[in-house]
C-alpha cells in the first residue's frame, strides 16, 4: 500500500527497517536558514537524510522569481536521487511539526510524477513525545537513480496568473496568515497585500490543536466556507514564496479534493514587478467583476 497524503507515526515506526521506505528530514525556520540542518544534527528519526529549503528545494532566485522558485527539473532528479529515492520507493517527509515544510518536498515529489510520498502527521514534535528513537549526527544515503517525469499542468506561472485576473477563469487562495493577506504586516516582502480577487485560507487551518492534520471532513468544510462550490481544478494556490501552499494543496488531497494547481513564485515574485496589480484588505465579492 502506497501512502500518497499523511502517515502516522505509529506506521512510520512500523516501517523502521523497511529498504523500501526513505525517510527526509525537511526542518526549517525561514528567520534561521542554519536551524533545521543543526536540529537534524542534533537528532533526528534514524535514516533521515536531510533535505534543505533553500538548498535542496528551491532553484536559483534572480530576484524577480520569488524567494524558493522551483529547482530545475533535472537537478531535482538529482537531488532525490541523493538523497536515496528511486521511483519505487515509498518517501516519507517530515518536518518540525505542522508539515508546512514537509509539503514543499510532497508536492515536489508529485511534480515529478512520484505520488508514493507522504507526510509524516504532527512531524517531529509528535515523534519525540511518543518517545520513539532519535539518533544524532549525519547520514548519508545510498545514491540511487531517480527519473520522474514532471507533470508541467500543476503549475501556473506569473503570465498565468496574469490571464486569470483579466478572465475570471480561476479562484486564487493565499495560504498566508491573514494580517498579511490583508496587507496589515508584511515580515518578509517588500510590497504588503495580496494579489487582487484571491481568497484567504491561512494553511494553520489544516491543522488541529493537537498538532494533527484535522480530518478530511472538517478540512472540507472550511474550504468550501473559503471558496463556495468551485471545483478544486478551478483554484491556484500561492503564499509567500510557493511553500505553505504546497500544504494547502496536500489538505485537499487528503480532504479528497485532488486537481488544484501551484503559482510557485507566489506574492514574493507577484509583487516584485511593480507593474502588477496590488490589493488589501479582506475580500470584497461586490468589487469583483461580474
Amino acid at each position: 500500500m502506497a501512502f500518497t497524503t499523511l502517515i502516522s507515526t505509529a506506521v512510520l515506526a512500523a516501517h523502521s527497517d523497511d529498504p523500501a521506505y526513505v525517510v527526509i528530514d525537511c526542518r526549517f525556520k525561514l528567520d534561521d536558514p542554519a536551524w533545521g540542518e543543526r536540529e537534524y544534527h542534533a537528532a533526528h528519526i534514524p535514516g533521515a537524510a536531510y533535505a534543505h529549503l533553500d538548498r535542496d528545494l528551491s532553484g536559483p532566485k534572480s530576484g524577480t522569481n520569488g524567494r524558493h522558485p522551483l529547482p530545475d527539473a533535472e537537478t531535482l532528479a538529482q537531488t532525490l536521487g541523493r538523497l536515496g529515492v528511486t521511483d519505487n520507493t515509498q518517501v516519507v517527509a517530515y518536518d518540525q511539526d505542522n508539515g508546512m515544510f514537509a509539503s514543499r518536498l510532497w508536492w515536489l515529489l508529485r511534480w515529478m510524477g512520484h505520488d508514493a510520498v507522504a507526510v509524516l502527521d504532527g512531524g517531529f514534535a509528535r515523534w519525540t513525545a511518543e518517545n520513539r528513537p532519535t539518533t544524532s549526527g549525519g547520514e548519508r544515503a545510498t545514491p540511487k537513480t531517480f527519473r520522474g517525469a514532471r507533470r508541467r499542468d500543476m503549475t501556473v506561472d506569473a503570465a498565468g496568473v496574469a490571464a486569470i485576473l483579466e478572465s475570471g477563469s480561476s479562484m486564487l487562495v493565499d495560504a498566508r496568515a491573514p494580517q498579511r493577506y490583508r496587507g496589515e504586516v508584511e515580515p518578509l516582502d517588500r510590497v504588503a497585500g495580496h494579489i487582487p480577487g484571491a481568497r484567504n485560507f491561512f494553511f494553520q487551518q489544516n491543522v488541529g490543536t493537537d498538532g494533527l492534520f484535522r480530518s478530511p471532513e472538517e478540512i472540507r468544510a472550511s474550504w468550501r466556507a473559503t471558496v463556495g462550490d468551485i471545483p478544486p481544478a478551478a483554484v491556484i494556490c500561492y503564499c509567500g514564496s510557493g511553500v505553505t501552499a504546497c500544504h494547502n494543496l496536500l489538505a485537499l488531497e487528503h480532504a479528497g479534493l485532488p486537481g488544484a494547481k501551484l503559482y510557485p513564485g507566489s506574492w514574493s515574485e507577484w509583487c516584485a514587478d511593480a507593474t502588477r496589480p496590488v490589493e488589501t484588505g479582506d475580500y470584497d465579492a461586490s468589487l469583483r467583476p461580474r
